[in-house]
């Protein structure tokens, strides 16, 4: 009897290809990220309604602020439109929202509706939606390095007692499980300084769609493809 595969507990999703897709329809970027927000909130959807535990989507890494600031600007106002408007929703669906990333340069009125949205789906125990803002892999670990040094200096951390399991808790994602499976869209083959310590086992599957044209079926045919693998974390297959 083959072994039925169980769908992924947790997807991890790098939105890639807005600006592409626009230009190549000689439009704005700003026009493809508003499609890309359509494309988030078909995708959230989905996963709900396949009964995905976590959903986590990279929205802004601290690199974004490099872009034009008419650019940054529509990229918050554009992700504050699918808060408000996917709140509702959100909470009639028993979903629970988290942000994970450094809030300090996040715009106060965004995190105003994040904060708000966050706590009215607190109790919640559908799926967990988790908006990746201002992140930044490496800088997470940093930051959870410095912790732990803190901890150390004040002897609330003794040497040799820092293991894998401990260090999690440091991170922002201390009480969310690893990526089972990390989607990336738009034809780049590479994952972009996104949960760089959480993925060492995460299956990894690259999208040629740009973001604004991946739909459910592109996300069932990730998703088949992961529950095709066979998952080893380092041993040998039975």
């Amino acid at each position: 009897m083959t072994k039925e595969i169980p769908l992924p507990k947790h997807i991890a999703i790098i939105m890639d290809g807005n600006g592409r897709w626009a230009r190549s329809r000689f439009l704005p970027r700003t026009v493809g990220h508003r499609e890309g927000i359509r494309t988030a909130q078909t995708i959230t959807k989905k996963c709900i309604e396949m009964k995905i535990e976590y959903l986590t989507l990279f929205a802004f890494s601290t690199e974004n602020w490099n872009r034009p600031k008419k650019e940054v600007d529509t990229l918050w106002k554009y992700l504050d439109e699918f808060l408000k408007k996917e709140s509702q929703s959100l909470i009639e669906n028993n979903v629970r929202l988290r942000m994970i990333g450094i809030a300090e340069r996040i715009p106060a009125d965004i995190m105003d509706t994040i904060d708000k949205v966050a706590e009215r789906s607190r109790e919640n125990t559908g799926m967990t939606l988790v908006i990746a803002l201002n992140y930044s892999g490496r800088s997470e670990i940093i930051r959870a390095v410095n912790e732990c040094i803190s901890l150390s200096n004040r002897r609330e951390l003794k040497e040799g007692e820092l293991d894998e399991q401990g260090f999690r808790r440091f991170l922002f994602t201390a009480d969310i499980p690893d990526p089972d499976l990390l989607i990336r869209t738009g034809n780049e083959i590479r994952i972009s300084n996104f949960l760089l310590f959480q993925c060492a086992y995460t299956e990894l599957y690259f999208s040629p769609r740009y973001w604004p044209d991946f739909s459910d079926k592109d996300l069932i045919d990730a998703i088949e493809s992961y529950k095709n693998r066979t998952r080893k974390f380092g041993s040998v297959s039975e």
